[in-house]
């Protein structure tokens, strides 16, 4: 297998087999490739230790480093994910924060491992990129109150 030219590499502590596993189940045209191990002892691990993990999230290919506790995630790189609807929205969301993450502002979420995650559903990104730059404002102006996103507290707001 050849791999991608370019490839998002995730930071963990000692998760990444978990955490890439978390994601193949819970997101679409998500998978867990090759896990690599150690060839010898590194500084956060020993020979045999799993050290990379090769995985997919909805398409972009990944690989989780398990290279110990010197680095923490943070909120500069996120997965910005567009969801359809709001039942799409939830399970998305009900899924990361509901299996040891937890809630920030404006339809963002952090996962167990740290990794932040932008649950966005379309008719938000639809509205805040109105033409009509008075609903968008008001559409914004409501996203900024909230913590999970409400699709139709959003579509109200637009309406006005």
């Amino acid at each position: 297998m050849t791999p991608a030219k370019n490839t998002i590499c995730l930071w963990f502590d000692r998760d990444a087999e978990a955490a890439a596993r978390f994601y193949a189940a819970t997101f679409p045209n998500s998978s867990v490739g090759a896990v690599h191990h150690a060839p010898g002892d590194f500084p956060s691990g020993q020979q045999g230790d799993v050290l990379t993990v090769e995985f997919t999230v909805m398409g972009i290919p990944c690989l989780g480093l398990n290279g110990g506790p010197a680095f923490q995630q943070t909120e500069a790189f996120s997965f910005q994910v567009a969801t359809e609807d709001q039942a799409e929205t939830d399970r998305y969301w009900n899924a990361i924060v509901g299996n040891g993450g937890q809630e920030s502002a404006c339809g963002w979420c952090k996962d167990r491992w740290g990794v932040n995650w932008q649950i966005t559903p379309m008719a938000l990104i639809r509205a805040y990129t109105s033409e009509d730059r008075a609903a968008a404002k008001r559409a914004f102006d409501a996203m900024m109150e909230m913590t999970k996103i409400d699709v139709a507290a959003i579509e109200a707001a637009v309406r006005g």
